[in-house]
């Protein structure tokens, strides 16, 4: 399109009147004052931008200003101290040379002198004096003239940038900028934002761009409309609208790469629209990831869940079977061991072979055997089940203890052991006091099968405001790590020492816990090869105990 001056339109037609065109130019030159005026006029923002900057560079020189002698002050105290550290072994000869050529070896320093006593015609600041020692006080000057030089570069340069960012607001608040200087502000003000950016007229046509925006939507070197770059970003892949109001539209464009793009439409003042394009692929993927990291969280959670009612229902099945169990086979052990007894006696004549006598015998003491382990077996079975209720008595600690001391000694004797009570509580706990006796009884037995001749089984009690613990230790053998995490498994006895003929089905542990568990208590085995065993079992006070500790 051509200009105005060479298609010939502000040229005076031939017999045109010369007041008139003289009143025209006059008008003309009138407005372009006037907006000269104006233009001239600071508005309020860039009157305030002016005070600001200009203040902030008052305040810049000020600081700097302190702050330039201040160093200067601490170096020359860093170059003296130093210094004096040198000279404290040399002769005075050497420290004269040493001190007169202080100023060619430190740039900052311009005089340097020993003195013994504060001289009065040295300028007070920027000075510095440093004890010498026996050498007198070394008195150090900088040149004022260099450190105000530096001030005041560094005081221009803060004006200089206060004077561009006044130019900059006054720029600003111009009402028209020509269309090209326009355009190159665009242009620099989109290349500086970090995602792709684009500027869109109400038609469609492109303002401006970043190279980002064309680096992601594959658009180098090409001249495009709104509906070409749409045409281009939907190629190969997908849109997706997932918002829209009469604030912006956002979009996500997924491409046939496998990338995921962000799209922004924000509307602008003057009926054009801007739109905001960014790479949210490494985010699609961590939420993707997150996504399924939580769904087989909750897939796991569902299996533990149903893992956990199939053991739950596994062990009611498991203690139901041994319940029923024991009782079927009890009944035929009971007539077993009535019958081996009766022919024992041999009420109704003799057997015929003094063998016969040693073999009923065994086979009442097997089936005696084995009755007491299902009855342990049963009554381990009723205590997991619950369905064997425990009183909830008041029962005295030290009684307990004293009551298993009697009931063991004999034994303890028989087997050259030491059984002794080290320490009493005076205290009352609530339980059963016939399933207290068991469960101590049932440790102590183990102490005294696998404790050597010679060793020593001790009881002691100890209360606390809230509760009593009760141990049991031994000097026997002992146990390993791997024993002590299968004894919370019912039957699991280890190796062939915990197997002896007699020992039974290694239950003792198992009641003993369930007991201390039904009782409001725990247990707890600390053991160590060689070193011996201790049991310690917790139950609460009784509750008129409880109240008077408080």
């Amino acid at each position: 399109m051509r200009s105005a001056e060479t298609s010939g339109v502000g040229a005076p037609h031939p017999g045109a009147d010369t007041g008139r065109t003289n009143t025209r130019q006059a008008n003309d030159r009138s407005k372009a004052s006037g907006r000269q005026d104006r233009s001239l006029v600071l508005a309020p923002v860039t009157a305030a931008v002016a005070l600001t900057a200009l203040v902030a560079a008052t305040l810049f020189v000020a600081y700097d200003t302190v702050r330039t002698f201040d160093d200067a002050q601490q170096d020359l105290a860093m170059i003296g101290t130093a210094f004096a550290a040198d000279i404290a072994g040399l002769a005075p000869e050497a420290v004269t040379l040493a001190v007169d050529a202080i100023p060619t070896r430190f740039n900052t320093v311009t005089r340097a002198s020993l003195i013994q006593a504060a001289a009065p015609d040295m300028p007070t600041w920027p000075s510095q004096t440093v004890p010498a020692g026996v050498h007198g006080t070394l008195a150090l000057e900088a040149a004022p003239d260099s450190l105000w030089t530096t001030i005041a570069q560094r005081g221009g340069i803060a004006f200089a940038l206060a004077g561009l960012l006044i130019a900059l607001a006054w720029r600003r608040t111009q009402r028209e900028l020509p269309d090209s200087q326009q355009r190159r502000n665009y242009q620099t003000l989109a290349a500086a934002i970090p995602m792709g950016v684009a500027c869109w007229t109400r038609d469609g046509a492109l303002v401006v761009c970043n190279e980002q925006y064309r680096a992601r939507l594959d658009l180098r070197g090409r001249s495009v409309t709104y509906h070409d770059a749409v045409k281009r970003m939907i190629e190969g892949g997908y849109m997706k609208l997932l918002n829209e109001d009469e604030n912006n539209r956002l979009l996500e464009l997924h491409r046939q790469d496998g990338s995921c793009l962000l799209i922004d439409e924000r509307p602008l003042a003057d009926g054009g629209f801007m739109t905001l394009v960014s790479d949210v692929t490494e985010r699609k993927k961590t939420d993707t990831m997150l996504h399924s990291i939580r769904e087989e969280q909750r897939q796991l959670a569902r299996r533990y869940h149903e893992e956990k009612l199939k053991a739950e229902a596994a062990s009611r099945s498991k203690t139901n079977f041994l319940a029923h169990l024991s009782h079927d086979i009890r009944t035929p052990l009971n007539h077993i061991i009535g019958f081996a007894d009766l022919m024992r006696h041999q009420a109704y004549g003799p057997l015929g072979d003094a063998r016969y006598a040693d073999y009923v015998q065994s086979i009442k003491s097997s089936g005696e055997h084995l009755l007491t382990s299902f009855a342990t077996i049963l009554d381990l079975a009723e205590f997991e089940s619950g369905h064997k209720a425990l009183r909830q008595d008041p029962v005295a600690v030290d009684e307990l203890l004293d009551g298993v001391m009697e009931r063991f000694a004999g034994p303890a004797a028989r087997a050259r052991l030491r059984l002794t009570v080290s320490q009493t509580c005076n205290a009352t706990i609530e339980g059963d006091q016939l399933g207290l006796v068991r469960m101590i009884s049932n440790i102590v037995e183990n102490s005294l099968r696998f404790t050597p001749a010679g060793g020593q089984i001790t009881l002691a009690a100890f209360a606390a405001r809230d509760g009593v613990v009760i141990e049991i230790t031994d000097t026997g053998r002992g146990m390993s790590e791997e024993r002590l995490a299968s004894l919370a498994q019912p039957f699991a006895l280890g190796d062939a020492t915990f197997t002896r003929e007699g020992i039974g089905p290694g239950l003792g542990i198992s009641i003993a816990r369930a007991i201390a568990e039904l009782s409001g208590g725990r247990l707890a085995i600390d053991s160590s090869p060689a070193l011996g065993t201790t049991v310690a079992i917790s139950l609460p006070l009784h509750v008129a105990d409880m109240s008077v500790a408080a």
